[in-house]
């Protein structure tokens, strides 16, 4: 069992219920089971929704296709097809995973700079992972991004050409690779069937990161890391006797996970909806508020 013993957290007690098995279990459990969202958690949710651009971009895949330079030198990308549905979804996961993470007590015993880093560091794959959870799928469109001969070519100055190839990017989503990435962990899961119980335990084992520079409490990390991947394997072995590949297919889903970029993330889901808005101050405010 983790214990901070040898690190300075606040709230160490040593006490049994300071265990990640008990811990996120408890957490998962409250967060399973419908409950008003805190009169913070909605406002600043109904601040963001009501920011969502009332433009969805090219009516149709044609009009898409039509930008694209004629001899085919542009990167695939793409966005949302129905921003709107899928960003309140996001949103509504994001809300929840912020909510667990509160309620993990060998989380909140760690000092704020461990937690603000664990944040940054995890919320965009435990909300990947919260959409596996409750099955958020979504549909996207491709676009398209005009290549750099194509900027070359309209003689724009420098600068003028820089900041209209940002303005491109941001209008023309993410790469359709990054896209077939997410979609392809969210089958995963799906696939495998994963049980209340192993998100759980996943959960732990993404949100207690120990690779990130400057944590205080790195050994007590790692300490709970090595024991959500224990009480993971521990509850496959008992319940799964018959699938002795189960344990393996859920580490390669973490793989899989921990290979997406929060940019990506923050981008697709919640570009649409808080526009240039910094993704981390929002959690901030969420978290903190």
């Amino acid at each position: 069992m983790a214990t901070l013993e040898g690190c300075r957290c606040r709230g160490a007690s040593g006490r049994n219920n300071n265990s990640i098995l008990y811990s996120i279990l408890k957490s998962d459990s409250l967060v399973s089971v419908e409950e008003p969202q805190s009169k913070q958690q909605q406002q600043t949710l109904q601040h963001l929704l009501q920011k969502t651009p009332s433009s969805s971009g090219p009516s149709s895949l044609q009009e898409l296709r039509q930008q694209a330079c004629s001899c085919g030198s542009t990167r695939r990308r793409g966005v949302l097809r129905f921003p709107q549905v899928t960003c309140k979804a996001a949103s509504a996961v994001l809300v929840k995973t912020l909510r667990f993470v509160k309620n993990v007590p060998c989380f909140r015993e760690l000092p704020e700079d461990d937690q603000l880093m664990l944040i940054r560091s995890g919320w965009a794959p435990l909300l990947v992972l919260g959409l596996a959870q409750d099955r958020v799928d979504f549909e996207t469109t491709e676009t398209v991004e005009p290549s750099m001969l194509q900027r070359i070519l309209t003689g724009l100055p420098d600068k003028q050409s820089e900041l209209l190839a940002g303005q491109s990017r941001a209008a023309a989503g993410v790469s359709v690779l990054d896209i077939e990435a997410i979609k392809a962990f969210l089958k995963k899961c799906w696939s495998v069937d994963i049980s209340t119980k192993e998100y759980a335990y996943l959960k732990g084992a993404v949100l207690f990161n120990p690779d990130l520079e400057g944590l205080r409490c790195l050994h007590y990390i790692q300490s709970l890391r090595r024991e959500a991947h224990q009480a993971l394997k521990e509850h496959v072995r008992l319940i799964h006797r018959e699938d002795t590949t189960r344990f393996a297919k859920l580490l390669i889903a973490l793989s899989m996970l921990r290979a997406i970029s929060p940019q990506v993330v923050a981008q697709l889901f919640f570009r649409p909806v808080i526009g240039a808005v910094n993704i981390e101050e929002v959690l901030m405010e969420m978290f903190y508020g």
